[in-house]
């Protein structure tokens, strides 16, 4: 039986739809989602067709963070997850950098690597009902696609501070007043709000625009590109030295593998 494809490609006029396509996993990031993520940033960028890039995520949630199964494979392996996730920061990065505006369109679960992702965008449209976090100390992990560099900028220090040292998901209506989700929205009208701001930006899509969005990302990123670095570095030491692999386990014993498996 063939796989099912990670990544669904939709060209709707001049918006490019990136669909996250591993619905029985809440979405989780594995290397085959991540590969087809990073090829589709090159494919955007060299299509002057395409004026805007929208990610969202297919079946309950956007994306629920890292496969904690690979993760654990990975381990069993004798290697460290943090390989991994240094491509994952990389192809992040990349969406970060992009001369192209990125949309991301959060439903269900924005978590850990999705919350990552959607940190990566310029702008961010969620459901009401969305719930949003790090999460990762949850599980004895630190971050490791860019939210301990990105998260305070987005949301302020207190409040970044508070979800990344206590893991709590909050809903999309708490991020109101952040100015970091442009629309907030209920489920049934998500879509519609998502098009209409894709297309939005796609109207004043030009050769100033993007010049502008580089320039915006190279003020923005220069203390960052240095945090990133030392943020995969804590989490390669963390991963040894918090018995990371055990939680995992336990974590995932009651689950079946239909269930969100992962952050």
């Amino acid at each position: 039986m063939t796989a099912p494809v990670p990544l669904l490609v939709e060209q709707r006029g001049t918006v490019r739809w990136l669909l996250l396509n591993r619905p029985e996993r809440r979405n989780a990031l594995d290397v085959t989602l991540v590969e087809a993520l990073d090829k589709q940033i090159t494919s955007a960028e060299a299509d002057p067709g395409t004026a805007v890039i929208a990610v969202a995520g297919k079946g309950p949630s956007f994306c629920a963070g890292g496969d904690f199964h690979q993760f654990l494979q990975l381990h069993e392996q004798g290697e460290n997850p943090v390989d991994f996730l240094t491509d994952v920061s990389a192809c992040f990065s990349r969406i970060a950098a992009s001369p192209k505006p990125w949309v991301a369109v959060l439903h269900g679960h924005a978590v850990a690597g999705g919350l990552e992702l959607a940190l990566a965008c310029d702008v961010v449209v969620a459901a009401d009902t969305t719930l949003i976090g790090d999460g990762h100390v949850k599980r004895r992990l630190v971050p490791a696609g860019g939210s301990s560099v990105r998260l305070p900028g987005a949301v302020g220090r207190g409040l970044s501070r508070w979800l990344l040292l206590t893991g709590e998901l909050l809903p999309a209506t708490a991020f109101a007043n952040t100015g970091w989700i442009q629309a907030i929205v209920p489920e049934a009208d998500l879509d519609a709000t998502a098009i209409r701001i894709c297309h939005q930006l796609a109207d004043q899509s030009s050769p100033a625009q993007q010049r502008l969005k580089t320039l915006l990302h190279r003020i923005d990123a220069v203390a960052p590109e240095h945090a990133l670095r030392e943020e995969l570095a804590t989490f390669a030491e963390n991963w040894s030295a918090s018995s990371v692999a055990d939680a995992l386990r336990a974590f995932l014993a009651p689950h079946t593998t239909t269930k969100a498996d992962n952050e």
